[in-house]
């Protein structure tokens, strides 16, 4: 499989196997207009499997969310071929527009105005909590 260098975008770097599908659906990688590429279960000395995302292009890349799907990955900056940054990533604080509360009775479930906002409640077994009722996301 021959998948060539890029000469200015963004590399995001050691996804977890398997989730690189969820973060291309969760970034909305479809609706660019340039070269895209997932790259699933790639040979990884350091994780056995992996998955790559390639974008040739210089696009702001939601954070949040790839800290919220797999807080391990790494996202390379390029620019004129060269990797000028790479950026490691951890659970974000605040979610907005990535989760959805499960409370029917929730103020964001009935008010379609209303961001969906969850706030990190613990860090070690990753769980959100709406702001506005407190229940735990899915």
């Amino acid at each position: 499989m021959n998948i060539d260098s890029i000469k200015n975008g963004i590399v995001i770097d050691h996804i977890t196997a398997g989730k690189g599908m969820e973060l291309y659906r969760l970034l909305k990688l479809s609706r660019l207009n340039c070269s895209v590429a997932l790259i699933t279960n790639a040979v990884s000395s350091k994780m056995g499997r992996k998955d790559i995302i390639k974008i040739d292009t210089d696009y702001q890349v939601d954070m949040d969310i790839l800290g919220f799907v797999d807080p391990d990955v790494t996202v390379d900056i390029i620019r004129d071929g060269v990797l000028v940054e790479k950026k490691h990533l951890t659970l974000p604080e605040k979610l907005t527009g990535v989760l959805s509360c499960r409370n029917p009775r929730c103020i964001s479930s009935t008010e379609q105005e209303l961001p969906q906002v969850f706030c990190l409640a613990d860090r070690t077994k990753r769980i959100y909590r709406c702001i506005y009722c407190e229940v735990a996301a899915k």
